[in-house]
């Protein structure tokens, strides 16, 4: 059954996507490694480069895996609520969640490092022998009854590890109680699994929606939206243990029940300002139709509005139950990040916290609440852009403070961040190779080139 006859017959004659040719292929590799050069060549000047470096590429993998994540998340939703109006710009997210196969090969310098046991990612993967026992606590966020409070002694922050709230940088008691979970098996063990269910969720839904567009087989739609709960139920779990062990265990005196919901929420805005963005720019260049009109923009900027709110909301409710408590592992977290109301603790973190604050919030919220930019594919695709650019400072934020209070974002993490994004465009330009970038056979297509927006 040809579907497009009950709308836009243009849609069958949409050419497939071309397989990445020799200038594309080249260029994506000349500019990875440029980056890679970039980086290496700035560590070369920097005491103790390797722990950067590595946190850097911690910083790129986090966030092309939220990419991936966030487009499984979108492609499982849309099946699990039968949406019609989505279809016309479903595929991009689909490419997004397979890619995650392209995630599994970068996660090789991770494991790597881990095993490697020292520490210069995750202080619980160094070995027993290194364990130390400390002599002070941690210092607690805010002044204490007395009204006095703990400043950082600047001699000390040379040595992170032996610098006041950066103590669970070495491998102590307390830490190693939580051996049990934070030990390297178990953990590349969890990162294999991990990463076979995120591959198998997204490689399914890819190619079930590839040979549907060539038999029109409606029972595969039905079959996927049958399965859509389970794989809904799936991707929660493994998302909330994914975001403990990647980015919370860098602390393992510290944790957020909330935490993963924190990771999910950046990552639903980043994929999202993704999809306008790929919507935007494939449109543009033809391989997309015409038929993807403002009301399909304006839902994807409504859904872009609501997740940005839902960060915002997630991000204060973390930092407000953590400040509530006052408990000194829990605020410490927080101390070293610049979110203090001890004036000593302000620093560069701070000011990236306040970046956060507006850029990745207030003015992004004031932005978009019109319809009226939200109905203007070419000023949402600039939001777009600039929270896709807000989410990668927040992920930094949550993993360079780690190393110190020196502000480090420069040329090594806009280099790994080059080199990482390289690779994961062109595993996605290769999974486009040779088909369409609109689901044809689906049968709500014409649902979705009728598309008119509930009011």
């Amino acid at each position: 059954m040809d579907h497009t006859t009950q709308g836009d017959r243009s849609l069958a004659s949409l050419p497939p996507a071309a397989p990445p040719g020799r200038r594309t292929v080249f260029a994506l590799m000349l500019l990875g490694a440029a980056g890679f050069t970039a980086a290496g060549l700035h560590a070369a000047f920097v005491s103790d480069p390797w722990p950067r470096v590595m946190m850097a590429y911690l910083v790129a993998f986090a966030f092309v895996l939220s990419l991936s994540l966030g487009g499984l998340f979108f492609v499982i939703m849309q099946h699990l609520t039968r949406a019609g109006w989505s279809v016309l710009i479903r595929r991009p997210a689909e490419i997004l969640a397979a890619n995650v196969v392209t995630v599994g090969i970068l996660f090789i310098p991770i494991a790597v490092s881990v095993l490697r046991g020292g520490g210069e990612i995750y202080p619980w993967a160094q070995p027993d022998s290194t364990a130390i026992v400390h002599d002070h606590t941690p210092i607690p966020l805010l002044a204490d009854d007395s009204g006095g409070h703990a400043e950082i002694d600047p001699a000390q922050t040379a040595n992170t590890a032996a610098a006041p709230g950066y103590e669970h940088r070495q491998l102590d008691a307390f830490t190693l109680k939580k051996r049990p979970w934070l030990n390297t098996p178990f953990f590349l063990l969890r990162w294999a699994l991990l990463l076979a269910v995120w591959s198998w969720l997204g490689l399914r839904y890819y190619r079930d929606s590839l040979r549907q567009d060539a038999t029109g087989d409606i029972a595969i739609t039905q079959r996927m939206e049958r399965s859509a709960g389970g794989g809904a139920l799936l991707l929660g779990l493994t998302l909330m243990v994914g975001a403990f062990d990647l980015l919370m265990s860098l602390n393992p005196h510290w944790y957020s029940t909330i935490y993963g919901v924190y990771y999910f929420a950046g990552a639903a805005v980043g994929t999202l300002a993704t999809l306008v963005l790929a919507v935007f720019l494939l449109q543009r260049r033809g391989l997309l139709p015409p038929a993807i009109g403002t009301e399909h923009y304006l839902d994807l900027g409504r859904l872009l509005f609501a997740f940005l709110f839902f960060w915002g909301y997630i991000a204060f409710s973390q930092y407000l139950l953590l400040w509530y408590a006052h408990i000194p592992e829990m605020v410490g977290w927080l101390r070293i990040r610049g979110a203090s109301t001890v004036p000593a603790d302000f620093g560069p973190w701070t000011v990236v916290l306040l970046v956060l604050l507006l850029g990745h919030f207030l003015i992004p919220f004031l932005g978009l609440m019109t319809r009226h930019t939200k109905r203007r594919p070419a000023v949402l695709a600039c939001w777009a852009l600039w929270l896709l650019a807000m989410h990668y400072l927040d992920i930094v934020w949550l993993v360079m403070p780690e190393l110190g209070p020196t502000l480090k974002l420069g040329v090594i993490e806009l280099g790994l961040l080059l080199t990482v994004g390289s690779i994961y465009f062109l595993g996605a330009l290769l999974l486009t190779a040779g088909h369409r970038l609109v689901p044809i056979g689906d049968p709500r297509l014409p649902q979705s080139i009728q598309h008119e927006p509930a009011y």
